[in-house]
């Protein structure tokens, strides 16, 4: 109510005054509508030009995101290579260069899967002392304690297997040998030394396959 009153009383005064006044107010007033209208839209283009302008603040933040996972990489990469190399070295391979015949689904794979895991169960049978029992450490026992490492490892090489199960088993052919030479110094056990070997062995395979992953 009192802007209204006072835009009458505002308007009745100028009606009082002459025409040629009356004119000047009337093009100050247009005028200032037209200037005070430039510098909201001033404003308001500055205010959209600062929010177009914030999204390559966060465009600089990606490169070092990508830049943490590219050094992670590289040196899983060259573990691969070294243990790869490593394992194609030393591990028993195909004595021609063929392509290798146990491929899935045939005999010969099967024949190599099934020796690979009989002889880790004829392994622990000899490492717990349960087959050809002794009192005293024997050779018998040796070999169980090694039966991963000596058969298992090399029976599933020998497949046409996948590059995850390759991996693994490169990786194993390496490690287990550390378990089994490292754990005697602490532990003097055979069945200690398979259970840890069996241990690492599946581990592995979780670790390559994913399984934990799956399971979660």
């Amino acid at each position: 109510m009192n802007t209204l009153v006072s835009t009458s009383l505002y308007n009745c005064r100028i009606s009082k005054l002459p025409r040629n006044l009356r004119n000047d107010l009337s093009l100050c007033g247009h005028n200032f509508r037209r200037t005070s209208l430039k510098i909201i839209n001033a404003n308001a283009n500055e205010v959209d030009a600062q929010t177009v302008e914030e999204p390559p603040q966060n465009e600089e933040l990606q490169p070092q995101s990508k830049e943490t996972s590219t050094t992670s990489t590289p040196l899983d990469k060259d573990l691969k290579k070294v243990v790869q190399k490593t394992a194609a070295t030393f591990a028993p391979r195909a004595s021609t260069a063929t392509k290798n015949p146990a491929v899935p689904g045939t005999v010969l794979y099967t024949v190599f899967e099934v020796q690979g895991y009989v002889s880790m169960l004829l392994g622990g049978a000899l490492s717990f002392n349960l087959i050809f029992p002794s009192n005293e450490p024997d050779i018998w026992r040796l070999m169980g304690m090694w039966s991963i490492w000596m058969f298992t490892i090399p029976s599933l090489r020998a497949r046409d297997c996948s590059k995850n199960e390759k991996e693994a088993l490169n990786y194993l052919f390496l490690i287990i040998p550390l378990l089994n030479v490292i754990i005697p110094f602490f532990w003097k056990s055979f069945a200690v030394v398979w259970s840890a070997d069996t241990v690492a062995f599946f581990a592995m395979y979780a670790w390559k396959f994913g399984w934990l992953q799956k399971a979660e």
